[in-house]
């Protein structure tokens, strides 16, 4: 599902490992799909490939390029020897024979998947998108349109509706871009490629294994050009794991036109995730100055009376309530809004690990339900640093003697951590922000 998936924009900000189904480290970059103007149909279209879902993208682990091969009779030697191994983890012959007549090698894939942009988008820009006055329109129209289906879902999985519906928003547009390659082909190409081999290998298996249960066909089981499927862009394992058949008709059915299976499923993952009833993701707060940014750390929680013991307050100035443990999220510093975040952010970034991704969700799903748009301005003259630029800025952390312990341009928790040092030691603002102004400074 979101679960974790590739694309082509990038988000500049903090980055957590797990998406993908927990594949291999890499950088996440949330895309954007394109917002349908109207009231979402039943029609299924292609979407164009930049600049569209909101699902994390995994840039590729070297800049250096890799040859494509567009032979063919070798990518069928591949799947003569990959069927040897999908026997032996229980694929029927039967099931493979289906699943592979006529899949060919797919170049376009491939070309797909080196083409990951090097610019990036800031969470700012993310977000005029992600929760766009059309893209809310829409989400309100969605929810009136499925409201008995979503209240018998939130009653079941105790996740509110609004919610899954934003989930449903960013990764297809309420449907109406759900992919329309052959998943089978398009991981076989990717397993066959081998620069995430294993990884997509492990998918593969798992979408044969979905074929084999029943639950779709060959035909039908289309998605992404990386293999996410249906509504909520499940990927074969997270599938394997969290969907359910909330029609009752025996299929987990997440393709359908019919998004009964793919919303439940969804709501299910983030139950499993650990959602809690009445809690909300995050709510966007105040903070008093002179306040202590280092106090803005995942690592470090505290209850919303001891946070405003320190001067923090709701936005609207009413006093926090009490949504139990909070961590003080700064994603564009001290210049742009802040956040308490709550138990159930971690619930939405199991589900895709980007930070903009949870906050764009979170918002999104707010503004649905009638709140109004974030109140703190962003610091819009700032751009996003490109990936080379944030090794860049790794690179010279370090040798400065901020040690960032990994140059790989994933601006993670120990580059945060090393950012913050360094900004104390030039009379910054110590708030972690990995900013084209601190890459300057350490020029």
């Amino acid at each position: 599902m979101l679960s974790k998936m590739f694309k082509t924009i990038v988000f500049m900000g903090v980055m957590t490992t797990a998406s993908w189904a927990n594949a291999p480290a890499q950088s996440l970059r949330p895309i954007l799909r394109p917002e349908p103007q109207v009231e979402p149909t039943n029609t299924v279209h292609r979407a164009a490939i930049v600049v569209q879902s909101v699902r994390p993208v995994l840039r590729p682990e070297t800049p250096k390029a890799i040859p494509v091969s567009a032979d063919n009779s070798k990518f069928q030697a591949w799947i003569r020897g990959f069927k040897t191994r999908a026997a032996k983890q229980g694929i029927s012959r039967g099931t493979l024979d289906r699943a592979f007549r006529g899949v060919r090698y797919n170049p376009d894939i491939i070309k797909r998947d080196r083409n990951q942009s090097e610019f990036t988008k800031t969470l700012w820009e993310y977000l005029d998108s992600a929760a766009s006055d059309t893209r809310v329109k829409n989400g309100k129209a969605a929810l009136r349109k499925h409201r008995k289906l979503l209240e018998q879902i939130e009653r079941k999985y105790g996740v509110d509706k609004e919610v899954v519906v934003a989930v449903w928003g960013l990764e297809s547009a309420y449907g109406t871009f759900r992919g329309s390659e052959p998943v089978i082909e398009a991981l076989a190409t990717l397993a066959y490629d081998g620069r995430r081999g294993r990884f997509f290998e492990q998918q593969l298996i798992a979408a044969l294994k979905i074929l084999q249960n029943g639950d779709t066909t060959p035909r039908n089981m289309t998605g992404s050009w990386a293999g996410a499927m249906g509504h909520t862009q499940f990927i074969p394992t997270s599938y394997l794991s969290f969907a359910v058949d909330f029609t009752g008709d025996g299929k987990r059915d997440i393709w359908s036109d019919n998004p009964a299976d793919a919303l439940a499923s969804t709501a299910a993952y983030l139950k499993r995730s650990g959602w809690k009833s009445g809690v909300p993701w995050g709510v966007e707060v105040t903070l008093p100055r002179g306040f202590n940014y280092g106090l803005a750390s995942r690592k470090i929680k505290k209850t919303p009376k001891e946070w405003a013991s320190l001067g923090v307050r709701g936005v609207n100035g009413a006093p926090l309530r009490n949504y139990g443990p909070a961590s003080l999220l700064l994603p564009a510093g001290h210049r742009g809004a802040a956040f308490l975040i709550f138990k159930n952010f971690n619930a939405i970034e199991r589900y895709n690990a980007a930070d903009a991704y949870v906050i764009g969700v979170g918002h999104l799903s707010d503004r649905i339900k009638g709140a109004g748009p974030i109140k703190a301005r962003w610091p819009r003259e700032d751009r996003g640093l490109t990936f080379s630029e944030r090794k860049e800025l790794q690179r010279r952390l370090t040798a400065a003697g901020f040690d960032t312990v990994k140059v790989d341009g994933k601006i993670g928790p120990l580059t945060i951590e090393a950012v913050r040092r360094y900004q104390r030691s030039i009379g910054m603002e110590p708030d972690g922000y990995a900013s084209l102004v601190v890459l300057k400074k350490l020029r």
